[in-house]
């Protein structure tokens, strides 16, 4: 996403923005999004007045590429952790993975891109269908998971990969929620685990 229209991108200029973003996306994880300025951003990357309105015209310029990289970074994230799964245990191992991340920050600052629906989707229309999309493509995993273990066998025929899919999600992201406000990973693990045993119902037995 360009910033000020009709900038010229030379290597330093990308450098210079990338490293704007990544310190944005940063804060908003760590502060929230409304509690992070404009200069705090500034002061973190390391970068003058000038420099930054050259790269985002206002704050919600800023906000919508910070959108943009955490939702690759995170769809990447589940991607490969998800592609390989062909058994419930691989898929308790994705489970694992997601429970080991949040109790090393115990519990704290929830998922980044749920965070950023919290603030921003009732506030900003670009913003909501941008995470929209993201979450969308989420559930698309899990949904495709869940269907390759119903062709696999290893779910019955009349599992639903699509409410099961939701369900796994909503849990995470209701997970996420009761984790921050426990610090603790503990909330987010039942939420998974209850989940996850909902769909083991479904196994072939």
């Amino acid at each position: 996403m360009p910033g000020t229209s009709g900038t010229r991108r030379t290597a330093r200029g990308l450098e210079t923005r990338s490293r704007i973003v990544d310190s944005a996306a940063k804060l908003f994880y760590v502060k929230g999004v409304n509690a992070t300025t404009l200069d705090d951003v500034r002061l973190a990357s390391s970068t003058s007045k000038s420099q930054l309105y050259t790269h985002f015209e206002d704050k919600l310029a800023l906000i919508h590429a910070v959108i943009d990289v955490q939702s690759k970074f995170v769809l990447a994230r589940e991607e490969q952790r998800l592609r390989g799964v062909k058994t419930l245990t691989g898929l308790r191992r994705w489970r694992d993975a997601l429970v080991q991340a949040n109790s090393l920050q115990d519990g704290s600052y929830g998922c980044a891109l749920g965070a950023m629906s919290i603030e921003l989707s009732d506030n900003d229309e670009q913003s909501r269908q941008a995470l929209n999309t993201s979450f969308d493509a989420w559930l698309r995993m899990l949904v495709e998971t869940l269907t390759r273990l119903r062709v696999l066998g290893v779910l019955a025929e009349d599992a639903d990969p699509q409410r099961l899919g939701t369900g796994l999600l909503a849990a995470l992201q209701g997970g996420y929620v009761l984790a921050q406000n426990a610090h603790s990973s503990e909330p987010m693990a039942v939420a998974l685990d209850m989940a996850l045993d909902h769909i083991e119902s479904f196994a072939r037995s």
